[in-house]
């Protein structure tokens, strides 16, 4: 009896990778914020589908916390699929984004995904075949004003699973990424990307269709997962641009976005 542990797990996508998860008759281990609701989703979960569910709920960035749940967890629940989902971002001028802000993009999309992945690694190696998806985003593929820090963590996190692919290559231990496009997640991830025009709204897929897409292709070994045709198009132009007039062109949509930022 294996689980999949989820992080970021009570809400937006990570909440999709639960649900998917969970049809495909995986047992889960939801890890989200304290107040996240992840308690209240497991047995909403484990009502629908047979499959067995835990929730825990405490901040990935404290490094305690972290060696304290994590050995309990996979004590008790033996995962064999893991999914770093957790991320937090925004689009603000840097001389106007606060310290913690900043701070806190770091701390969880950058050492938050690390620690937990140098943790779960030993564990996942105990089985016969095991996954890791960590999710990054098509901000990765350049830099961006307005965002700055987000899209270089996502940077990281895209280079960092396909150093471990290799690093684990020949082993039952596949790494893959996922780089999804805008998610609606909440009203004001939808006031910005409407506020970026039509080019935005085109690469728009639900959550569910990206969390299906994504475990799929996880599953099958695929490294690098660009979900949605429009996306992959997308990304196959920007390639071609030299890397200035990337970064200009894309800054320039995403400054759209500021007026509907908090």
């Amino acid at each position: 009896m294996t689980y999949t542990l989820i992080t970021g797990a009570s809400a937006g996508l990570g909440k999709a990778f639960a649900i998917q998860c969970a049809r495909m008759g995986m047992n889960l281990v939801l890890i989200a914020l304290p107040g996240g609701q992840a308690h209240s989703l497991a047995r909403h979960i484990m009502e629908e589908y047979p499959v067995d569910v835990r929730a825990f709920e405490f901040d990935l960035t404290d490094v305690d916390q972290l060696q304290y749940h994590l050995p309990a967890i996979v004590d008790a629940c033996p995962v064999d699929f893991l999914i770093n989902n957790a991320g937090v971002g925004g689009t603000a001028s840097i001389a106007e984004t606060p310290l913690e802000n900043i701070d806190r993009i770091i701390q969880l999309n950058v050492r938050g995904t690390a620690l937990l992945t140098r943790i779960m690694i030993p564990h996942l190696l105990e089985h016969t075949r095991s996954h890791i998806l960590n999710i990054s985003s098509m901000a990765a593929f350049t830099p961006i004003a307005y965002k700055t820090v987000y899209p270089a963590s996502k940077a990281f996190i895209t280079s960092f699973s396909l150093g471990l692919r290799e690093e684990f290559a020949g082993t039952g231990l596949s790494v893959s990424v996922a780089c999804p496009g805008p998610i609606l997640t909440n009203s004001g991830t939808a006031r910005r990307i409407i506020g970026q025009g039509l080019k935005a709204r085109l690469g728009l897929l639900p959550t569910h269709e990206i969390a299906k897409v994504a475990i799929r292709l996880t599953l099958a070994g695929q490294p690098v997962i660009i979900p949605g045709v429009a996306n992959r198009i997308s990304h196959f132009l920007m390639q071609l641009m030299p890397g200035n007039l990337r970064l200009r062109i894309i800054s320039r949509e995403v400054k759209k976005e500021m007026q509907f930022s908090i």
